[in-house]
């Protein structure tokens, strides 16, 4: 009964150690949860305050409560139990392929992170890069009903949209994107769920995880979470606005009930945004992967790692807007309660949507002295036949001259014109992707 008995030292460790954290938990950590609690009470006091659209309390749930809500909502489970019957696995096994979907699928929104952090980083990392312009915003856009849910609708020129979007809407809203499966590698996935996106897999898939990812788009387009899409879906390979593909833009089309907007519901307000630059950063891999007949292109990391040195040393050199100029159009809102009412289909407003995209994305520099190029037109010549459809024009101040200087300059940096101004044999596609949006602007004017 009194005998010595040895311990190991690590144990006695860990027996002191427990308690301490115990304490620690039941004392110290309610204080300390209260007090990031109220810093971000705080901040998100003053983002509200100078918001146009406020982040709404649907996107500030936690990832987990969130998850379980999505999980028990009425479509989910009634999926759960056709899949189950489909398949012939038991009823639990349908449940967790289910909350796997969830996880995957739901954001974790941290104000701290997108407005302390993220919108600083997409402001710096597009002026290192970009020259950046906003070239028009319809005046019907300042007058959206505060309460609808607002839907950018994008062209899809380069993984700098994400980047050049957060940073422009910064001041008015916070934006929940789409994002596919090239986001879902960690540690990039936290960052990306951290500012709100939601990821979705690309492909047919089964029923059930159409459900689930329908059921939350339809959520939180419910609860007014202001978003944006690339409705084409993938980056372009022509430099063309393409058609939209109807998978989120159907989700949202089922989930809305334009009854319920004249009992207090929200309505769904679509602003078409269209993107253009004068120098597209994945430009040669799109173009070979349109040359190849595929989609699947991946930049090599070690020439990814050489441009990042050669942009970082030319920066640190003092050069300003090393890619020239990124610009942004912003069209007239689309309702989705008047589009229905007027009878219009959901086929016919993606047609609508990109239509008014296409008819917003800028003419800059080098796109239109590409096009000059390809359609054997001086460049004053289309400059006038571009104003005269109406396309946005975002040149530099002193217009055509100055345009075809830089917009010739640029072209030759990038290899596309050599020193005597001809175009590179080998270079004809690039440069027919450059021209690509404006003598698509062009050619939509001349059909109308």
């Amino acid at each position: 009964m009194f005998q010595t008995i040895e311990i190991p030292v690590w144990l006695v460790v860990v027996l002191f150690a427990l308690p301490g954290v115990a304490a620690l938990d039941r004392v110290i950590g309610p204080g300390v949860r209260w007090f990031f609690r109220r810093r971000l009470e705080r901040l998100l006091a003053r983002v509200n305050a100078r918001l146009e659209r406020k982040i709404e309390p649907f996107k500030l749930m936690r990832r987990q409560d969130m998850v379980v809500r999505l999980l028990y909502d009425p479509a989910v489970l009634e999926a759960v139990a056709e899949h189950a019957a489909a398949t012939g696995v038991p009823g639990e096994v349908a449940l967790e392929e289910a909350r796997d979907y969830a996880r995957e699928i739901v954001p974790g929104f941290s104000a701290l992170f997108y407005f302390g952090f993220a919108t600083r980083a997409a402001r710096a990392l597009s002026a290192v890069f970009f020259r950046v312009r906003v070239g028009v915003v319809a005046e019907a856009a300042r007058t959206i009903d505060p309460r609808a849910t607002v839907i950018f609708v994008m062209n899809h020129r380069s993984n700098m949209d994400y980047v050049l979007v957060t940073w422009l809407v910064s001041g008015r809203a916070a934006i929940s994107y789409a994002v596919g499966e090239w986001a879902r590698v960690w540690p990039l996935s936290r960052l990306i769920r951290a500012m709100g996106a939601y990821f979705i897999r690309r492909g047919n898939h089964n029923a059930l995880y159409r459900r689930v990812l329908s059921r939350y788009v339809q959520m939180t387009t419910a609860e007014g979470t202001t978003q944006a899409v690339f409705p084409e879906g993938r980056l372009s390979l022509t430099g063309c606005v393409g058609a939209a593909r109807m998978g989120l833009l159907s989700y949202i089309w089922a989930g809305f009930d334009p009854a319920g907007v004249e009992k207090g519901g929200r309505d769904v307000v679509f602003v078409p945004v269209g993107l253009a630059y004068d120098r597209v950063l994945e430009d040669a891999l799109l173009v070979r992967a349109a040359r190849e007949g595929g989609r699947r292109f991946r930049a090599p990391l070690l020439r990814v790692l050489w441009e990042a040195l050669r942009v970082g040393v030319k920066r640190a050199g003092g050069s300003r807007f090393l890619f020239g100029t990124a610009a942004a159009g912003f069209g007239a809102p689309v309702s989705l309660r008047d589009h229905q009412a007027a009878g219009g289909d959901l086929e016919g407003l993606g047609v609508r949507l990109m239509g008014e995209v296409e008819r917003v994305v800028p003419v800059l520099a080098v796109p239109l002295v590409a096009a000059s190029l390809v359609m054997g037109v001086s460049v004053a010549d289309l400059v006038v036949r571009l104003e005269a459809v109406g396309a946005v024009m975002r040149l530099p101040p002193a217009g055509a001259v100055q345009a075809e200087a830089e917009g010739r300059a640029m072209l030759r940096r990038r290899g596309i014109l050599d020193a005597g101004g001809a175009v590179v044999p080998e270079m004809q596609d690039l440069l027919a992707f450059y021209a690509a949006p404006v003598r698509q602007r062009l050619q939509a004017s001349a059909s109308d």
